[in-house]
């Protein structure tokens, strides 16, 4: 990344953190930039390890209280998938969650029409806001690799 496109994003985030009564932080900035860099819905705990490699004296309530200020921004989401931990995405577009049953990886699908056109009927007098919807099964690299095994036995 550019040093101009890091200060993009850095005054970018500054106004929206600020217009949400938050001030910036480089502990923001930079819990941020890990969510950027590798788009793979981490937990708190996978933030944190990342964290560290840039910010070594960063602490796990600092890394909880980052996600926190990011969440009531809405520069990130909260995705809950059954009982499992908490997951971060930084995707902000509508969308869907697929949730690999194999190698455990969650993917952003797209809405083909939109989330008005999710194909949810919605009864007058409604308003979505939001759209939380999720899809399990097996990813295409884990169906690939359960179609060679099949053909080698």
């Amino acid at each position: 990344m550019s040093a101009d496109d890091h200060a993009k994003i850095e005054t970018s985030l500054n106004h929206r953190l600020a217009t949400s009564g938050f001030r910036f932080t480089p502990q923001r900035q930079h819990v941020y930039d890990v969510l950027m860099q590798k788009r793979d819905h981490p937990t708190v705990e996978e933030v944190f390890i990342r964290a560290k490699t840039g910010m070594a004296d960063i602490s796990m309530a600092t890394v909880y209280n980052c996600l926190d200020a990011l969440v009531k921004c809405g520069l990130i989401r909260h995705v809950n998938l059954d009982r499992g931990a908490t997951r971060y995405c930084p995707n902000m577009k509508e969308h869907c969650h697929f949730y690999c049953e194999e190698c455990n990886g969650i993917f952003d699908i797209d809405f083909v029409d939109g989330p008005a056109g999710n194909g949810c009927h919605i009864p007058a007098g409604f308003k979505v806001k939001q759209v939380e919807i999720s899809l399990r099964g097996v990813c295409r690299d884990c169906g690939l690799k359960t179609t060679a095994a099949t053909a080698n036995n």
